[in-house]
Order: structure tokens, then C-alpha cells, then sequence
């Protein structure tokens, strides 16, 4: 018997972040947030859903952010738009 698992990527959502600063350029208004879920899969179908990978990328300087990066405004931003 063969089993077919794994990890894989969901469909990510974008949200803009318009009250929360760059740290590196300092301009507000400029970052947007993307959230892609990741799931564990039995036979291509997703079985438990992991925690999400989040980045937050400026429009301006073109600098990124991964989740370890972020800033306090950054994550309160954040955490307000995902509920």
C-alpha cells in the first residue's frame, strides 16, 4: 500500500497595513501583510491545517519582514485584521 503525504501551501490573503510605519524607511502606509496557511495532506486532501506563514513586505523600500521581524505595531496591525 502507497500513502501520499505531506505539507503543502494554501491560497494566501493579503491585507494592507495603512496605520503601521516601515521601520526601515520610517513611511506609513506602504506595508501590505500576506498570510499563506499550510496544511498537512493525506492523498492531495488537506487533513490539519499549521500555522500560518506571514510576511510583511513595503511597497516603498521593497524590504521584507518575516514573522521573527516584525515590530509590536506590525503584529497588533496584523493580529487586529485577521480576526
Amino acid at each position: 500500500m502507497i500513502l501520499f503525504f505531506g505539507t503543502r501551501a494554501g491560497k494566501g490573503k493579503t491585507f494592507p497595513l495603512p496605520q503601521t510605519s516601515c521601520p526601515h524607511c520610517g513611511l506609513s502606509g506602504h506595508l501590505q501583510a500576506e498570510v499563506i496557511p499550510h496544511y498537512v495532506h493525506l492523498f492531495w486532501v488537506p487533513v490539519y491545517r499549521l500555522r500560518p506563514w506571514r510576511l510583511i513586505t513595503c511597497s516603498h523600500c521593497k524590504k521584507g519582514y518575516e514573522a521573527s521581524d516584525f515590530t509590536a505595531e506590525m503584529e497588533r496591525e496584523l493580529q487586529r485584521l485577521e480576526d
